[in-house]
């Protein structure tokens, strides 16, 4: 799936495209900068704010101390929990009885991607302050609607990125490091689907041809993942925020952001939409998901056997799963098996970007081959 191109355009050629939030701001206490970058981007009076447990805890106290003197009014609305049409819906007309001048999502990644709709609904600018370095959601523009009861549904895209991104990782550092974890999931698929992607010819999640600068962050976000990702981890089971941590949540959110919507999208994503139809696996993040993804896409593909070691090296050094049964998925169903393989292949899913045909057939061998492989590192 990808963003739709600009109606009018009659120039024929393929173009490339890289698109990114208007800035990008982190490091520990970005939170008591939020009022003096809003005034930056010229915003004064009511700002709606949806927020998220932690930051209705962490970070609103700051907020309703520090905005006001500067002429902004935080109006905290808590988020509902899930990223869906209703609760999208239901904060639209919320704000609707206010005069906004931006939204501002705080929380993880479903409340991002919250945010995100409701300022486009409203056509308001965006501001997005993450208190997880879970996704690589933040930098998008886009969403990713569920049901009511945890299952994907759709992508939705928007126009406009982000205005501004604020991480403040001093909150990042205090979350779980299973977050932190999930996010590096995510995050490890940037580079093998962005490779893909280049190598199909085929365009990138802007609708245009990936750039050079949108693979080589891609790439980037790889190499940081490997050399930093079990030192952040160790940072976050101490609570402190440490120089390997600031380099993995710029690579969680910042170059997978970029990565996965400059780059592309392939099989690892649409494998892990895969998943959310299975009820065992609704108890797993994203991006717990998405690393079972990229080992089912890396067999796929019939990659060198060391490269796929490596990634299941590297996923048992930091706690994701390598197994279906470590998502709630029994592999022994084939049932379960085949329901994820359809949802994997539907029309228009990203698995398409691969170099080849894909049926639900080959993704369910891969399943299965790839959890077998997995079950060695579990």
């Amino acid at each position: 799936m990808a963003y739709p191109l600009e109606q009018g355009c009659i120039h024929k050629r393929p173009l490339a495209v890289l698109a990114s939030p208007g800035r990008y701001v982190q490091g520990p206490g970005a939170t008591h900068e939020l009022g003096r970058e809003l005034k930056r981007l010229g915003l004064a009076d009511s700002v709606l704010f949806i927020a998220g447990g932690t930051a209705q805890r962490c970070l609103s106290p700051i907020w309703q101390a520090e905005l006001p003197p500067l002429g902004l009014t935080p109006v905290i609305e808590a988020f509902g929990g899930e990223c869906s049409e209703a609760e999208i819906d239901r904060l639209v007309e919320l704000a609707k009885t206010h005069t906004f001048t931006a939204v501002v999502g705080a929380g993880g990644g479903k409340a991002s991607d919250t945010a995100r709709a409701v300022a486009n609904e409203l056509e308001l600018p965006v501001v997005i302050t993450p208190t997880l370095a879970s996704t690589d959601s933040p930098c998008s523009a886009l969403s990713v609607l569920y049901s009511e009861e945890g299952e994907m549904l759709s992508y939705r895209f928007y126009t406009r990125h982000p205005a501004l991104v604020l991480v403040d990782t001093t909150v990042i550092a205090q979350a779980p490091k299973r977050q932190l974890v999930a996010g590096l999931g995510d995050a490890l698929a940037t580079w093998f689907e962005a490779r893909t992607v280049l190598q199909s010819h085929v365009n990138n999640q802007l609708g245009g041809k990936p750039t050079t600068s949108g693979t080589a962050l891609a790439k980037l976000c790889h190499d940081i993942l490997l050399a930093d990702g079990p030192g952040a981890c160790a940072a976050v089971d101490a609570g402190v925020a440490t120089p390997a941590l600031e380099r993995i949540v710029e690579a969680n959110n910042l170059l997978s952001g970029l990565g996965f919507e400059n780059g592309g999208l392939a099989a690892a994503h649409a494998v892990a939409n895969g998943f959310s139809m299975i009820a065992g696996s609704h108890r797993m993040l994203h991006g717990e998901k998405v690393a079972m993804g990229l080992h089912t896409q890396l067999v796929l593909e019939g990659q060198p056997q060391s490269e796929i070691c490596d990634i299941f090296e590297y996923c048992k050094s930091v706690g994701l799963p390598t197994t279906l049964a470590q998502l709630g998925v029994n592999a022994d169903s084939d049932k379960e098996i085949q329901t994820i393989a359809e949802r994997a292949v539907m029309p228009g899913e990203t698995i398409h970007n691969e170099p080849f045909d894909v049926s639900a057939d080959a993704v369910a061998c891969a399943l299965k081959a790839a959890d077998q492989q997995g079950r060695a590192y579990a």
